[in-house]
């Protein structure tokens, strides 16, 4: 693991992400005396990282024996963004295409811990004021891309819409659950979900959901673009485009479980 440099680094941080470097990249589990040897750090100061990364779960502690390997947050992790990369891969073709269409930004987000993570994004080069980066978390019911998902989850993801109320982002935001309930109705009916500055002030995102074999949506890709560009016709075009965009990500996954909205469009 490289050394970092910068004044803005903390270094007991960089330490405990050396120690979880070196447990994850032996491929056995490891003792602490090996860890200390190779890292040259104390020993004391190594075995307090080795008991946080195992308390947190990103690694595991074989206590009888002594010794420390990769824990099951780690995997977790490693396993997500396995497949964050595949998914990645199959949508960047489609997302390209959309964006030199259309020339505004174009967005891949998936669901985790109740929030949309961004996990790509092109842009343009147009001026458009997002906040919105690649990792940024942002709420369901305010984004496009959560409305696109939470409409095909089983049951529209009964949890979040059984809330009395949701969280304001903008004074547009939508914060009954019942009206939210009823407009993920709307979206399972023309297959794409629209928010107007409801995430953020000015910006108009059009989404849509990416469905696994079974139909379930394992993420969902948007256009989003300053509301004073986004003409109704050019949203509608859209619209269309971004359904036969997911329609192909979703096969490429293996999906063959659509909407009829979306196999309407292939024809």
């Amino acid at each position: 693991m490289d050394k970092p440099e910068g004044d803005y680094m903390v270094q007991p941080v960089v330490k405990a992400l050396q120690v979880l470097d070196y447990v994850a990249r032996q491929g056995h589990m490891v003792s602490l005396t090996e860890i200390v040897h190779e890292l040259g750090l104390p020993k004391t100061t190594v075995f307090r990282y080795l008991q946080t990364l195992s308390a947190t779960g990103f690694l595991a502690h074989d206590i009888p024996r002594d010794r420390y390997g990769v824990g099951e947050r780690f995997r977790d992790l490693a396993a997500r963004d396995t497949a964050f990369a595949g998914l990645r891969q199959l949508a960047q073709p489609e997302m390209q295409k959309l964006a030199e269409k259309f020339r505004e930004t174009v967005n891949l987000a998936v669901l985790s811990d109740g929030e949309i993570v961004y996990i790509e994004m092109l842009e343009t080069g147009r001026p458009q004021r997002a906040h919105a980066r690649v990792g940024h978390r942002h709420p369901v019911h305010s984004t496009s891309l959560g409305k696109a998902i939470l409409a095909y989850l089983p049951d529209a993801g009964g949890g979040l819409l059984n809330a009395p109320e949701l969280p304001q982002m903008t004074f547009r935001t939508l914060t009954d659950a019942r009206a939210l309930r009823r407009q993920t109705d709307t979206i399972r009916k023309c297959g794409y979900a629209i928010e107007m500055g409801e995430n953020e002030d000015g910006l108009m995102c059009i989404g849509v959901p990416i469905l696994d074999p079974a139909g379930f949506p394992v993420a969902a890709i948007s256009l989003s673009a300053p509301e004073r560009r986004m003409r109704p016709e050019l949203a509608t075009s859209a619209a269309e485009a971004l359904k036969s965009a997911a329609l192909r990500i979703s096969r490429r996954l293996g999906g063959g479980t659509a909407p009829e909205t979306f196999e309407e469009l292939d024809g």
